[in-house]
Formats: structure tokens, C-alpha cells, sequence
């Protein structure tokens, strides 16, 4: 059987193990989903206008990511200074309490952000219902969960937030309190912390999305509070004025600068607007865009006592890991290479999701858009080095800059996974290129080539160059080398949808053999689906508009 034809068999294989499959309920049956969090409010059907529940970024996510935005921008004029306020962070060692295998580490940073809305402890209790404000407060549930993304060049950042009632499937982990191993099942994201703690939360993401998780920041409703007085306030614009007495928020039309309870009653409010969620998301995140604009701003870093008391109450808002609270060293190397990382830069993106076919109130992510920006956030892992430069001679030619639109490839199976060859030319296909046909090569001894190799004719004087562009798009990245091979078997290929770019292929455009070994990890995206794209804003085009 051609490769074309084995690749519905693996693609069945592939699916049968996403969110919400027979395969993830067997799983659950491990042990029953628990149920919501008692002081959730009720869901109720997802009609149009009313957005997803699941997708609120919520409070203490800008908590999170102002008090790590505050460790480094504080650390930017020195250690000695700050040494103090390095010294309160609080502490929570989770390395040993989490049994999954981990992904590998890169040098670009991913900082789990948890908002973990606890009414116990100072200042929270008056939060949430009646039964949050009892014996324990009621345990512990992540308001927010985000993973925030720093390219290794620390010149960007992307933050991911993923709905709390998300339907996954938790895999095995520790119970946070007897430590007993809990079995894998399929429930809600939350439900990871709610029993097994950050450790579960991090061995749960890391599992479905493959990104390393370097460090996490926790923080509760008080730390919010602190942080935004220790700013000095952020200003909102309102188109009518709200006066809401479950968020306990009265402001009048127009601009206001909002301190700590003020500050925490805007990003709790629900009913305003249209009422809707999708509302609300924008309002959030265009308020953190303001706080991440201005704890990096030069009023804040060139003014030492305004940055002092910002820094404090950051250190005193939050819990770290040991590894990152106990290398300040660290947090001032990061720093320092984080200086470009401005506003403009800072992308905040919720996970694309459809309604889950099990339970319209909740969510599963939708595929295979998701899994595509993990793949993303995986690639941006590593700094190419710098190759010399060869000597030019009179008679070489410029190298051609090109884009995929322009490259021809005819993708080969170099392994013995059926349907592989398929499974990349869609891939390469998504982000552009043109794929002309696939098939199978066998190489000698009939094992699995352990290397990915990309080839060109050695007649086309340009095909170093078509072949390069493909190459570099690869992970591994392999060498070009002239001369094709000989494949076994061959058939044209059809893609199942196309990005809707126009056809640019360049004429007398050689043709690039990609042959797909053992190692091949993925095709580079760079190309989002719509989906994330539109679920998607830039910091840099929030304006202090009203809203």
C-alpha cells in the first residue's frame, strides 16, 4: 500500500488520543473527573455573544505576570540594592513531585503563571462566596492558568492562556497532600492543581503541549493589590460609568486611574457592556498591557524609590521556585537581556477551542490549530550560530532570497512509520510550500533512515539555494547535499486545503527532495492557523481608548 493511501490508519491513531476521544475516557475511568470547584458560578449554555467562561484571563493572571515583569525590571539596576526584596520571595520546591517524562529543556524561557484564587491568607478571605471564606478557605483553585513565552533572544514574548475548563487528560501525579500517586484522567485543566498542585499543573502541560516548563509564579488576590499600588495606579477609559456591587466597583465615564482594590474590582467585573466574556477578555487584556507598559517604562526604572517599593511588593506578592527565588543572579542575566522586551512586543493569546462534544460547558482546544502554536513556541528554542562566511569569488552568484511560496518538494518516507511522507507534505504545506508529489525510499538494509536529508539536482545552479530555504525550516535542521535519489514509489500528491496564497513559484524552480528520516522532529511553524490569530492582540496596538 502507498504511503498516500496508509496515512488515514495513522492519522486515526493520532486522533484517538486528543482531548475528549474513547481512548482519554477509557483513561478517565481511572478515577472519576472531581467535580467543580465549589465556589465556580454556574455555566450555562454557550450561545453566541455570551464568549466561552473557560477562556476569562483572569485576575490573577496579571498578577503573575506584573510581578514577574517587576523581578526583572527591578533587577535591571542591581542585585546589591535589591537583595532584601530578593530574599521574601516565597518558596515552593515541586521538582521531585513530578513523574512525567520531561520535555527538553531550550534556551528560551517559559514561566508557568498560576492566579490561584485561595481565600486563605491575608486580605483574601472577603473574596469569593461564602463557603471560600471557611475552615481553609474553601481549597485552592487556579484562577488563571498561562505559560509565558520569552524568545531566546528575550526580544519577545508570547502568553498563552488556557481555559480553566478546559477538558484534558490529566496524566499521573502525586497528590499534593499525601503524596500517593493519583492515576491519569480525563477532567478539567484545573482539577491538576486542585489535587496534585503546581507539579501536577506543570507535568499536565507539559504533557499535552511539549513545551518545558523552566519556573512558575503563583500568586492570590492581596499580591494583585499590592502590585498595582506600588505602580502608582493604572488608567482606564470607560465609556459609561459602572457602579456593580458584586465586583464592588463604582467609577464615573471617561478616564480614571484605578489603585489595588480598585484595580482588582475592574478585572473581576462581569456585568458591564454587552455582559458577554469575550468583552471582558479584551477589557483584562488591555488592562495588562498597561501594567506590563508600565513596569517597564523609564519613569518607573529611573526613579529608585518608586522601583524599590515596586520591587518589594513583587518579592513579598509571590512564590517561585527555589531554582529561580534563590538566583537573583539569574533573574539580572535575564534582565539584562531582557531590555528590548518592550510592550510592542508582547503578544497575548488564548487557546483556540471548540465546545466539547461531551459537555457544550466545556471546552476541548481545537485541532489542529493548538497543537500548531505549541509547535511554534518549541521551534523558538534556539539561536543559530553564526557560520563563517565563505570567500566569495568573481564568478559566485548571490544567494537568492526566497519563501516557501517558491520552493517545489517532493517529500519521501525514508522511515517504516506508514503514512509519514502524507503527514509532512501537509505540514510543509500549511506553511507554504509547494509540494508536487510523495512516496517512499528504502534505504539499505530496509531500517529506517536515521538521518533527514534534503536534496537537489546537481545541474540547477540555484538548487543550493531552493534547497537551503527548506532546510532552514526543518527541525533538525539537516545539510543540503546535490544529487537526488531514486525513490521506490511515487504519486502526486493533493493537498487537503491550501493556505490560500497565491501560487508564486518561480519558472525553472528545481525541484527539492525532502527525504524524511528517523530524527525528523517537524516543519518550523511560522504560519498561524486564523484561529490563534484571532484570538490574538498586540500590546503595542492597545491605545488608552474607552471601553
Amino acid at each position: 500500500m502507498s504511503d498516500y493511501r496508509s496515512a488515514s490508519t495513522q492519522d486515526r491513531r493520532v486522533a484517538s488520543t486528543q482531548p475528549g476521544s474513547r481512548m482519554a475516557r477509557r483513561q478517565a475511568a481511572a478515577g472519576p473527573p472531581p467535580p467543580p470547584p465549589p465556589d465556580e458560578p454556574p455555566r450555562g449554555h454557550r450561545g453566541r455573544g455570551r464568549g466561552n467562561g473557560g477562556n476569562k484571563m483572569r485576575v490573577l493572571a496579571w498578577v503573575s505576570i506584573a510581578a514577574t515583569t517587576v523581578m526583572v525590571a527591578g533587577s535591571l539596576t542591581g542585585y546589591t540594592v535589591y537583595r532584601d526584596a530578593f530574599g521574601s520571595i516565597n518558596q515552593k520546591a515541586v521538582k521531585d513531585d513530578i513523574l512525567t517524562e520531561r520535555p527538553r529543556d531550550t534556551g528560551a524561557l517559559n514561566v508557568l503563571l498560576v492566579g490561584s484564587d485561595t481565600r486563605a491568607g491575608e486580605g483574601n478571605a472577603k473574596y469569593g462566596q461564602e463557603l471560600a471564606r471557611t475552615a481553609d478557605a474553601g481549597g485552592k483553585r487556579t484562577d488563571t492558568i498561562i505559560v509565558m513565552h520569552i524568545s531566546p533572544n528575550r526580544d519577545s514574548a508570547r502568553l498563552i492562556s488556557f481555559p480553566r475548563d478546559s477538558m484534558v487528560t490529566i496524566p499521573k501525579c502525586k497528590n499534593e497532600t499525601t503524596k500517593q500517586e493519583m492515576p491519569p484522567q480525563r477532567a478539567m485543566i484545573n482539577s491538576a492543581y486542585n489535587s496534585g498542585g503546581i507539579a501536577c499543573t506543570i507535568s499536565t502541560l507539559e504533557t499535552l503541549t511539549g513545551i518545558r516548563i523552566n519556573h512558575f509564579v503563583e500568586v492570590d488576590f492581596s499580591g494583585f493589590k499590592n502590585i498595582v499600588d506600588a505602580l502608582g495606579g493604572i488608567e482606564i477609559c470607560l465609556k459609561s460609568g459602572v457602579d456593580d456591587k458584586d465586583s464592588k466597583l463604582k467609577l464615573p465615564p471617561g478616564r480614571s486611574v484605578l489603585l489595588g482594590e480598585q484595580a482588582l474590582g475592574y478585572v473581576r467585573l462581569r456585568k458591564y457592556g454587552d455582559n458577554s466574556d469575550i468583552q471582558r477578555i479584551k477589557r483584562q487584556q488591555i488592562f495588562l498591557s498597561k501594567v506590563v507598559a508600565k513596569a517597564t517604562s523609564g519613569d518607573l526604572l529611573t526613579d529608585p524609590g518608586k522601583l524599590t517599593s515596586f520591587v518589594t511588593a513583587a518579592a513579598q506578592s509571590v512564590t517561585m521556585d527555589p531554582e529561580l527565588a534563590n538566583n537573583p543572579q539569574k533573574l539580572i542575566d535575564i534582565a539584562m537581556s531582557a531590555r528590548e522586551l518592550t510592550a510592542k512586543d508582547v503578544k497575548f493569546t488564548t487557546i483556540p477551542w471548540v465546545p466539547d462534544p461531551e459537555d457544550e460547558n466545556r471546552v476541548v482546544w481545537k485541532q489542529p490549530d493548538a497543537t500548531e502554536l505549541f509547535q511554534a513556541i518549541i521551534n523558538d528554542t534556539e539561536i543559530k550560530e553564526t557560520e563563517p562566511t565563505p570567500k566569495a569569488s568573481a564568478s559566485s552568484k548571490p544567494k537568492l532570497a526566497l519563501k516557501p511560496e517558491q520552493v517545489q518538494v517532493q517529500v519521501l518516507n525514508g522511515t517504516t512509520t506508514p503514512g509519514k511522507a502524507r503527514e509532512v507534505a501537509d505540514q510543509l504545506t500549511k506553511q507554504g510550500f509547494k509540494v508536487t508529489a510523495l512516496g517512499n525510499y528504502q534505504s539499505p538494509g530496509g531500517q529506517s533512515l536515521a538521518k533527514t536529508e534534503v536534496h537537489y539536482p546537481k545541474t540547477a545552479t540555484t538548487g543550493a539555494d531552493y534547497a537551503g530555504k527548506l532546510a532552514e525550516e526543518l527541525s533538525p535542521e539537516p545539510q543540503p547535499e546535490a544529487g537526488k535519489v531514486k525513490a521506490t514509489t511515487t504519486e502526486p500528491y493533493n493537498a487537503a486545503q491550501t493556505t490560500g496564497a497565491a501560487t508564486t513559484t518561480a519558472k525553472q524552480a528545481p525541484v527539492v527532495q525532502l527525504i524524511v528520516g528517523a530524527d525528523f522532529k517537524s516543519v518550523k511553524v511560522t504560519k498561524l492557523s486564523e484561529s490563534v490569530e484571532n484570538s490574538t492582540i498586540k500590546a503595542s496596538e492597545q491605545k488608552n481608548v474607552c471601553v
